[in-house]
Order: C-alpha cells, then sequence, then structure tokens
C-alpha cells in the first residue's frame, strides 16, 4: 500500500496471474486478525527504508509493465505497477505468488502499457 496525500492505493500479486488494486479499502489502523495458527503475526509497517526517496515526491505517471523475457521464464505475463516519480521509478511487481518492491529503471524485458500522467 502506497498513500498519496490521504489516497491509499493496494496493489497485490496473488499466484502468477492475479494482480489486485484498490483504492483506501484497507484499514491500516485495524489489527491483522487469521493468523493465530502461525508463530509470526504480520504487523502493518508504515516505514520502508526503500521507499523513504519516494517520500514528498511528485508522482508524474503510473505504469503497467508486462514482463516479456526473450527466453522461457515461469513469470513471463506477469504485471508490475511501475510509479515514476520526479526523482526516480518504483515497481510492484509478482514475486511468484507475492509483492516484490523494485527502484530504479524497469528491465528491458519489460512492455510498457502507459495508464497515465
Amino acid at each position: 500500500m502506497l498513500d498519496f496525500n490521504g489516497i491509499q492505493v493496494e496493489v497485490c500479486h496473488s499466484k502468477l496471474d492475479e494482480l489486485s488494486i484498490g483504492w483506501t479499502t484497507i484499514d491500516t489502523a485495524a489489527t491483522i486478525t487469521g493468523w493465530e495458527w502461525f508463530e509470526l503475526t504480520p504487523q502493518w509497517s508504515h516505514n520502508d527504508e526503500r521507499l523513504e526517496p519516494f517520500v514528498g515526491q511528485e508522482l508524474r505517471e503510473v505504469t503497467l509493465l508486462e514482463w516479456r523475457p526473450a527466453e522461457h521464464d515461469l513469470a513471463a505475463g506477469t504485471v508490475a505497477v511501475e510509479f515514476v516519480f520526479s526523482g526516480g521509478c518504483l515497481r510492484i511487481a509478482n514475486g511468484l505468488d507475492e509483492n516484490r518492491i523494485e527502484i530504479g529503471a524497469a528491465q528491458p524485458d519489460y512492455i510498457r502499457r502507459e495508464l497515465g500522467r
């Protein structure tokens, strides 16, 4: 989840081919439940050092990136959501059934599908 001046953008990858994008539907002040059976309970984090360089930056573009490598790849066809800021790029990619944060220029094996500026 990313917060843009009170508008929360929620990106969630599941399995190899499912992507959900929502806006301000998850209450991050609520306690995460349903993990009582597991020894580690997930907690909301409002600080991620990887995201610090983007705080306060102007969002200039949002793009969908489709992974299309030249060689066979299990992840081919997965989609990343890229946020282009005045000071760099941040992508939330499919980490094969989980979200993966990528920073910097996208690899050339991505095909760009621009959403808007």
